[in-house]
């Protein structure tokens, strides 16, 4: 049995034994903040890897992703390394060229994008190889929120 040395895994391993307290908390919801417990980090990242297991991809792929910053974000980036995936970050001010650039040279298996921004990167993609596009928005919308549930 391999031993996992994730990001993840060392965050995982510090969590406090009660999971039902706070881990984190936003100012961004509709007239009060939005709570995530220990609970929800471990189920909504659980559920994201598992997205990425039924695609069957080999360890060390890479995912990459171009986001706003969210909780579910750094879900996804967690998930991804519970995956034995590799994380591939894409600044959100890149545009088509550099989207371009790094899908043909990074060649990942999986694109996560802004709902927004859907039609033109998974074109890109599609062209590049990627056969698994998903987006994530920043209101805890998004296709791989739909397939994770």
């Amino acid at each position: 049995m391999s031993v996992n040395h994730s990001t993840f895994a060392a965050l995982r391993a510090a969590f406090p034994a009660d999971l039902d307290g706070i881990a984190i908390e936003t100012a961004d919801g509709p007239g009060a903040p939005l709570r995530y417990t220990w609970r929800d980090l471990e189920r909504g990242t659980a559920m994201m890897a598992n997205v990425f297991a039924s695609l069957a991809l080999p360890a060390g792929a890479r995912v990459a992703v171009q986001v706003d910053k969210s909780v579910e974000a750094l879900m996804l980036y967690l998930a991804v390394q519970r995956a034995g995936l590799v994380y591939l970050p894409l600044n959100n001010a890149y545009q088509q060229a550099e989207i371009e650039y790094f899908i043909g040279d990074a060649e990942p298996a999986v694109v996560v994008c802004a709902p927004k921004d859907f039609t033109w990167i998974s074109r890109i993609a599609f062209r590049g190889g990627t056969r698994n596009v998903f987006t994530l928005g920043d209101d805890r919308s998004g296709s791989l929120l739909e397939r994770a549930s």
